[in-house]
């Protein structure tokens, strides 16, 4: 089996390199090598060079607030290359592997979202990301959409690191508390998709759009108590006392991107379908944390 990966060097993209290794045959490219999600036709041309028999898209316009001033460009990466990334792999009979997001809904009330729930998304990344994701089932092409939430690694940037960093620094953090979501490791997510991908080209009936979440939930106030305390009871420099972590309102801490309030996803049918556990989302944070302190 051939599988092209697209986006190597993300987060996401990092961990899969890994895990999709022992499939068979990875092809993993970046922008710089022909998968240039802003230049569709040299990404089809990359496709149709390449004949795989997977696509796992990893690559996406990510910058939330950045896309409400670059609409088009959002659109381009998010929406445009995703369907013409899905004709591709309809000609080639491959099955393409496409993440997407929380930011789908309009994030109200308090329960999870399952799949089939109502999408209403509140900012153009949100639109660009289900726009693509429609795209791609309406297709026609073998495919698997994972959608997901608050994605961390160890490597590069994250939330964890700036909570740390800010709380050696401060005597006093603001974190807003009426978010709610699931931190989801890229490395879970690179797990979850060679196992699907292996699952699907047995059964191809498992094919669809999943919620991708590790279990459990947790407010960003509350994972950045969670990240600071960890640390504290390993010695670690934090300055800030634990009651001077302090919850705020979303309202308090305007941006260009209105952000969805209730970001749980169930990912019942994920567990059932593949015969999978996800993890609680406190293990896969205090593993990274152990690789980064």
């Amino acid at each position: 089996m051939k599988i092209l990966l697209l986006g190597k060097n993300g987060q996401v993209g990092w961990e899969l390199q890994r895990a999709l290794a022992p499939l068979g045959e990875l092809v993993a490219l970046d922008r710089h090598q022909g998968a240039d999600l802003a230049d569709i036709e040299a990404l089809a041309a990359t496709v149709r060079a390449q004949a795989p028999q997977v696509i796992v898209n990893a690559a996406a316009y990510t910058a939330v607030d950045k896309a409400e001033s670059e609409p088009e460009l959002a659109r381009q990466i998010n929406t445009l290359a995703p369907a013409r990334l899905a004709l591709e792999a309809k000609a080639l009979g491959a099955l393409l592997l496409h993440y997407t997001t929380d930011y789908d809904f309009d994030g109200s009330g308090s329960d999870a979202r399952a799949e089939d729930a109502p999408t209403a998304p509140l900012s153009v990344y949100g639109r660009t990301k289900l726009d693509g994701e429609q795209a791609i089932r309406a297709s026609g092409c073998q495919h698997l959409i994972l959608r997901t939430s608050w994605v961390y690694a160890a490597r590069g940037g994250n939330f964890a690191k700036t909570m740390l960093r800010l709380a050696a620094e401060r005597e006093q953090l603001k974190v807003i508390a009426d978010q709610i979501g699931a931190p989801t490791g890229a490395d879970l997510l690179a797990d979850l998709s060679a196992h699907m991908i292996r699952a699907t080209r047995a059964q191809p009936a498992l094919a669809g759009t999943y919620h991708a979440v590790a279990s459990g939930e947790s407010s960003w106030h509350a994972y950045a108590h969670y990240v600071i305390e960890f640390a504290r009871a390993r010695g670690k420099p934090v300055k800030v006392a634990p009651d001077q972590v302090l919850a705020i309102p979303t309202s308090d801490y305007p941006t260009p991107a209105t952000r969805p309030l209730n970001s749980r996803l169930a990912n019942t049918k994920l567990q059932q379908r593949f015969g999978l556990t996800l993890p609680h989302w406190q293990q896969g944070v205090e593993r990274m944390l152990h690789e980064i302190l």
